[in-house]
């Protein structure tokens, strides 16, 4: 079998010259602690610390960066266990042969280069998958599964990971981050992230269900509205440093009062339009910022997804299974009314996503540069790529420097992927901070200084972290 190695110089400069400096500014930063303040890591997973069940349900299950690759190779996605529990032994073992009969499907994407640092690294694994050595490769990694050092708190503890934040709708109880707090052997910083996009989308068939569940009395607009500020309440009591909204587009137009309860009473009673149904959403994305003005919640914002593209597989496998698909996606008329209002406002900090590649050096950067609430947030899904990571490192920064950088965003379901995210990450900014040297456009210590801030500092300037930077 081919041997499966990583080369210490992966991902740096080919440049000698070049590729001396990143190796040194690379080196200050490896093993420094992971700050991820953006992912979707259960925290069930960490408070209960069960032992993975294979391979397939850690390595493939739960991440749509790969099932959507097969899949589109021609592997169903019922095959693969999209939307299922762990599988029985005999279809995770398919589930992983399939997986390596088609390891040529990942070669040139970030997804390779991930599972390569994760099978070498995590596992010791030192063979290329393939067919031939599917079921070896399968029980090799089985086997490690079953040892109390692979369980999900060992790695958590393995990975250096000091603060990890989670993906919560605001309804739920936060117990598992209750008993996460409370238990000294975590020694992680979980925090859970406030997730409010379905109880902002009124045109939801499924909308005024899902309002109830935020409790309180929910049956007037000012009710709704306490209801949300007391969920946000409870989650900033729990630890929640962030508040993430994923819309169709950025846009933030305020309602007047009355044309706001207009909207939710006709919203109750099930017959708001599509048109209302927007502006609606878009008005309340607008309270959503004069809340983190008040609570302190970082606001954080990624439209421009057609979520579920397929139907017919949304309606097999539900939402997160492989196929949205991002959109063209305007900013700067969109967030006008929002910022002419916060965008100055004494600790709000809004961090602006998007999968619009062009849209990081057209807006997010220009924004970035004058309002002191914005940050550009790091290229993320369709865009955590060692291409469009150096193309955003070049479009941001010439515009707005390296302060108004949000660090590193992993934006994971895939645990294992973590830490092989974040050293991609760390090899780019390395790379990148070298060329400026390079090009006597920084001097070395600056450059090492810039990397060591946007590893440590940065995220936890940026996502009000507790804790010391450094």
């Amino acid at each position: 079998m081919v041997a499966l190695t990583l080369h210490p110089d992966r991902l740096l400069p080919t440049d000698p010259g070049v590729r001396g400096i990143a190796r040194r500014l690379y080196e200050a930063v490896r093993d420094r602690p992971i700050i991820s303040p953006h992912g979707h890591v259960d925290p069930r997973l960490l408070r209960d610390d069960p032992p993975f069940t294979d391979p397939t349900s850690l390595f493939i299950q739960p991440d749509h960066y790969v099932t959507r690759l097969l899949h589109a190779a021609g592997v169903p996605l019922e095959t693969l266990g999209v939307g299922s529990p762990p599988l029985p032994e005999d279809r995770a073992r398919a589930a992983w042969r399939s997986l390596c009969e088609h390891w040529d499907a990942f070669r040139g994407t970030p997804v390779r280069y991930w599972f390569d640092s994760e099978l070498v690294e995590i596992f010791g694994v030192t063979e290329r998958p393939g067919a031939a050595n599917a079921d070896a490769l399968y029980d090799l990694i089985a086997d490690q599964l079953r040892q109390p050092g692979n369980r999900p708190r060992a790695l958590l503890r393995r990975f250096r990971i000091e603060f990890l934040a989670t993906t919560d709708d605001p309804a739920d109880d936060l117990a598992a981050h209750r008993a996460l707090r409370a238990d000294p052997d975590v020694g992680t910083t979980v925090a859970p992230t406030f997730r409010p996009d379905r109880y902002l989308e009124v045109g939801r068939p499924d909308w005024s269900e899902q309002v109830a569940a935020l409790g309180g009395d929910v049956g007037d607009y000012a009710g709704y509205l306490a209801a949300l500020r007391e969920r946000r309440r409870y989650f900033v009591a729990h630890g929640a440093v962030s508040a993430d909204h994923g819309h169709a587009d950025a846009g933030t137009e305020p309602l007047d009062r009355h044309e706001a309860e207009r909207i939710y009473r006709s919203a109750r009673a099930g017959t708001v339009s599509p048109a209302a149904a927007t502006a609606f959403r878009r008005h309340m994305t607008f309270e959503m910022a004069r809340m983190s003005c008040d609570d302190g919640l970082v606001m954080t914002l990624h439209p421009g997804i057609c979520r579920n593209h397929h139907g017919p597989t949304a309606a097999r496998f539900g939402p997160d299974s492989g196929h949205d698909i991002p959109t063209a996606v305007e900013f700067t008329r969109a967030l006008r009314p929002l910022l002419e209002r916060f965008g100055t406002h004494p600790g709000f900090h809004l961090v602006l996503f998007t999968v619009d590649a062009d849209v990081y050096s057209r807006e997010i950067g220009p924004l970035a540069g004058f309002y002191p609430a914005v940050y550009a947030g790091a290229p993320w899904w369709f865009l955590d790529s060692p291409a469009e990571i150096r193309h955003y490192q070049s479009a941001v920064t010439e515009i707005a420097g390296f302060s108004r950088l949000s660090g590193f965003i992993d934006d994971t379901r895939a645990f294992c992927s973590i830490p092989a995210r974040h050293d991609m990450s760390r090899r780019l900014d390395a790379g990148f901070l070298a060329g400026l040297v390079a090009a006597h456009r920084l001097a070395e210590d600056e450059a090492h200084d810039t990397i060591c801030a946007l590893v440590s500092d940065q995220p936890r300037k940026v996502f009000k972290v507790p804790g010391q930077a450094g």
